[in-house]
């Protein structure tokens, strides 16, 4: 696998399209998280907001790996946007009938695609880390891993976004298409999510049964829902009437998720004509 990875490496790492977009994730990550720290620190603390979050910074080391996570798990779909162009092009250029030409199997053909997956899902996770530190200093607290546990939240959900990039990649083999697809899925799973969980409150208020925010049991939004912005009182105000977040439950959905995502991209690859 690891030679084969070299290979991928190879392909890449003179790829216009796959320099540009790892710089503006890079950026964005940086970007997404000076805004609101910018915000929090020059607005809110300045304005009547402070007296309903007193001694409240999302970017202290209390919170940081929390608000980090969430920020910048906004712009996740460049790196799936990317892989989905990397694959397409194996298609779209035949790449993929000649490396199994070349002594490939099908298994490997598929088995890379995942790992490389994975490995960005891998980096950008180390990217959000070092912005973690980066911000966290810069809020002048003491280094603390309160809250680490959304950043292995983030990784889950990076890696949900590229497995399903994966996916949509070898089904659809065309990349204006499939990016197409990718981004009208998202969409309509949004609005759905947005049904379910109106839905969800609704049987809460008027029934007493609590089945939990519906909408992130859905494939997306499965990883999205484990992310959120930290607890702070207005928050905890409006969590009393908010379905229970069952977190055990929608990690459950998100994992078994990925498995669907990888069977599937198999099945399709090793089964079906290249």
């Amino acid at each position: 696998m690891w030679q084969l990875l070299k290979i991928e490496w190879m392909k890449m790492k003179s790829y216009k399209v796959f320099i540009i977009l790892s710089l503006f994730f890079i950026l964005g990550i940086f970007t997404a998280n000076y805004i609101v720290y910018s915000v929090f620190a020059n607005v809110v603390s300045k304005s009547d907001a402070k007296m309903l979050i007193p001694d409240f910074n999302p970017y202290d080391f209390n919170y940081v790996w929390q608000t980090i996570s969430y920020t910048s798990g906004f712009i996740l779909i460049m790196p799936a946007m990317l892989l989905i162009i990397l694959v397409t092009n194996e298609f779209a250029y035949r790449t993929n009938r000649q490396n199994i030409i070349n002594g490939w199997s099908r298994k490997d053909f598929i088995h890379v695609k995942l790992m490389l997956a994975l490995v960005f899902a891998l980096v950008s996770t180390l990217i959000v880390i070092v912005a973690g530190f980066i911000f966290g200093w810069a809020s002048g607290t003491s280094v603390a891993f309160n809250g680490f546990t959304h950043v292995l939240y983030f990784f889950l959900k990076t890696l949900s976004y590229n497995l399903l990039a994966v996916l949509m990649s070898v089904l659809i083999k065309r990349t204006g298409f499939a990016i197409g697809v990718y981004f009208v899925y998202m969409g309509a799973e949004n609005i759905i999510s947005q049904m379910l969980d109106v839905f969800s409150l609704k049987l809460k208020k008027e029934t007493s049964f609590d089945p939990g925010s519906m909408g992130d049991y859905l494939p997306m939004n499965a990883a999205d829902g484990l992310l959120s912005f930290p607890n702070n009182s207005i928050k905890k105000l409006a969590a009393s009437s908010l379905p229970t977040n069952y977190t055990s439950l929608v990690i459950g959905f998100a994992l078994a998720y990925l498995l669907l995502y990888v069977w599937m991209s198999r099945r399709t690859v090793i089964k079906k004509d290249l």
